[in-house]
């Protein structure tokens, strides 16, 4: 039995009759009076999304991510699977199950229907070989494919997965909660695998960028010995993909390949993260802190004149937001 597929929200039916299913589906939620797609309506899916919650999902967690999705569906209406496999090793026999659930949203006028539907399947080892072709049929046809794979043990399990992996527009996992080595994984197309914990990160970014924008390249590089980026335990992949996005913009205005950069953990407040600059010029500083808690920042230069002093706002994207930066940007 799959915990995390019965704990999540559906109605379950016969694996081979999941789109007649789901057509009905629709068809009684309209005739009692509910939000429904018409015939028309059905064709305004943008995307399919698979969801994969791998063996360290609990079920809390699981649940969790399934309302990211219908609250990121809300924006994007999306044919979702969301694969539960089965981690139970006496599990040896083919049989899948299956769920469907469907939810539509009233957007600026009640023309606007934003529907989402969900195909949930629960699945034994042994079945794997099988899941491809069950997939593709739950998927809607001409339409662009994101994969998120969500907690799994292993980055070398997710092999089995090729289809996925070389089908999707964009591969999504989050290294906050990935195995160790995930971000330098061999993937088939590296170039589709995007960090939500990176995206997470984008108002930080922006803020970070902004400011520096107005001193020019050669200020911030020139003379630049190290680069050090703090964090709680509880941001520790947060940290590392800040320190992965500055490196390459230091880089890009022209730091020596001499400069250090280090991420350290420190004993702080569990969301103050935190980024210094230091030169062989003492006449040169940057400084920047931010409490994720209390949404407030401060930045700290000095480029030759006095110091700048400058408080800001800081956040993290919510979850549905970053998952839709990492799919399309």
């Amino acid at each position: 039995m799959s915990a995390i597929f019965d704990a999540l929200p559906g109605i379950e039916v016969p694996v081979a009759e999941i789109n007649q299913r789901l057509s009905a589906l629709w068809s009684d939620t309209a005739a009692s009076g509910g939000i429904a797609p018409s015939a028309d309506d059905a064709k305004a899916t943008q995307v399919n999304f698979v969801l994969h919650l791998g063996f360290k999902t609990t079920s809390e967690d699981a649940t969790k991510q399934f309302q990211t999705t219908v609250r990121f569906s809300q924006r994007y209406p999306s044919r979702i699977v969301v694969l539960c496999p089965v981690a139970d090793e006496a599990h040896s026999g083919l049989e899948m199950r299956s769920k469907i659930y469907g939810e539509c949203f009233l957007g600026k006028s009640k023309s606007d229907k934003r529907c989402v539907e969900f195909v949930l399947l629960s699945y034994p080892r042994a079945a794997r070989r099988f899941l491809e072709d069950q997939v593709s049929i739950c998927l809607s046809t001409d339409l662009p494919l994101y994969y998120w794979a969500h907690r799994f043990s292993e980055s070398g399990k997710l092999a089995d997965y090729q289809f996925l992996l070389t089908r999707a527009n964009r591969v999504m996992i989050d290294s906050a909660v990935a195995p160790e080595g995930a971000m330098t994984y061999t993937w088939p197309r590296p170039e589709t695998v995007r960090d939500l914990a990176f995206a997470r990160l984008l108002p930080v970014r922006q803020s970070i960028g902004q400011f520096l924008a107005s001193y020019a390249p050669e200020q911030l590089a020139g003379t630049l010995r190290e680069v050090a980026v703090s964090h709680p335990a509880a941001l520790k992949a947060e940290a590392r993909a800040l320190l992965r996005w500055l490196r390459g913009r230091l880089r890009d205005c022209g730091a020596a390949d001499t400069v250090a950069f280090n991420v350290t953990q420190v004993d702080q407040p569990p969301a103050r993260l935190g980024i210094s600059f230091a030169y062989d010029d003492p006449a040169k500083q940057f400084r920047w802190s931010g409490d994720l808690a209390t949404k407030q920042a401060l930045f700290e230069a000095s480029y030759g004149g006095a110091t700048t002093k400058l408080p800001a706002a800081v956040s993290l994207l919510r979850p549905e937001n970053a998952l839709s930066e990492a799919m399309f940007f």
